[in-house]
């Protein structure tokens, strides 16, 4: 169990929902959604035959990663977003987003249907439609241009892209320390090598809008007319920022390298719906590069916060500290 995430139980989701939609609106069935390890997500049914998600922040005692503040609130702005300026894109509606000294961050939204593709190659369905339309979709979010680069609400920022990059590096290396998290290389050694590479970010010119953790267990597919697998969600947008969109080719690919892979169905259905990506540029290689380091960077240091040690998990420690060593490795050669 996350300490990050809170111990909910029925009556308490009966409260948010009375406090989001009015005490008229009856809850006749609830229970909780696995998956994620930040926040408590549970399923809700309502006498008014709709289902709803609501989504609970920490309790504001638990310390969290720097980026993390306020989440729930960035994600509330990230729904209202995509709605207003990139409708094609399937995000869940918002319905209701709270905050309460007593009930915390909250929001409710509705249910989009459908299973995750995490869950669909458990059970071997092939999903290369599914990942083809993914693609297409993160080129439509791509679309939207922000006034700033890196994060919003206080967070990790700046003027440039590589100005905003390298603080929410030097947050990460921080939160790091903070957390007494073991590192494959000295922090200093990492920034250094993050500096000697830096000057290929300046590449960046245009703040697009990433969702940013587009892995499989954030993507939803539902079963169409015709009986084949569609996109029908992309959820949890909290870590959205601005930046490079190549960044955001990343997450849906975990552990593989997009640039190894042009003709991956999510890659060609990103190259069809958007622009398309220089594979051969070694600027934009080692741009990927530096992209895969924050993010297995990121999920290591994470760890303690979610309570997981290499007793509980070692397999994540294991392939998290071979994907870095790798990463690592690669940009010490180019």
């Amino acid at each position: 169990m996350s300490p990050t995430r809170r111990l909910l139980d029925p009556d308490q989701v009966r409260r948010y929902v009375a406090a989001s939609l009015g005490p008229t609106v009856r809850v006749t069935g609830c229970g909780p959604l696995t998956g994620g390890g930040f926040a408590a997500v549970w399923w809700v049914s309502l006498d008014d035959g709709r289902t709803v998600v609501l989504k609970v922040g920490p309790p504001p005692q638990v310390p969290l990663l720097r980026y993390e503040r306020g989440l729930i609130a960035a994600e509330a702005r990230y729904l209202r977003l995509v709605a207003a300026r990139a409708p094609g894109v399937p995000v869940p509606p918002l319905l209701h987003h709270g905050s309460d000294a007593d009930l915390g961050d909250w929001l409710l939204v509705g249910h989009l249907p459908g299973r995750t593709l995490a869950d669909l190659a458990a059970d071997g369905v092939p999903a290369e439609p599914v990942r083809e339309q993914l693609g297409a979709a993160l080129a439509v979010l791509h679309r939207v241009t922000g006034d700033r680069y890196g994060y919003d609400g206080g967070r990790a920022c700046g003027p440039t892209w590589r100005a905003a990059f390298t603080a929410m590096l030097d947050d990460l290396l921080a939160d790091a320390a903070d957390w007494a998290v073991p590192l494959p290389v000295p922090a200093s050694r990492l920034r250094e090598l993050v500096d000697r590479h830096a000057g290929v970010l300046d590449a960046v010119r245009r703040p697009a809008l990433l969702h940013f953790d587009g892995w499989a267990g954030n993507v939803l597919a539902d079963v169409g007319p015709d009986g084949a697998y569609r996109l029908s969600g992309l959820v949890d947008g909290e870590r959205h920022l601005w930046g490079d969109p190549v960044m955001d080719l990343v997450s849906p690919l975990l552990g593989r390298r997009a640039e190894d892979e042009p003709d991956d169905a999510f890659l060609r259905g990103y190259r069809t719906a958007g622009t398309a990506v220089g594979w051969d540029d070694d600027g934009v290689r080692r741009r990927c590069g530096l992209y895969r380091l924050h993010l297995y960077l990121l999920m290591t240091v994470e760890m303690p916060s979610r309570g997981i040690t290499a007793a509980s998990d070692p397999g994540r420690v294991r392939w998290l500290a071979g994907r870095l060593d790798r990463e690592l490795a690669d940009l010490d050669r180019a």
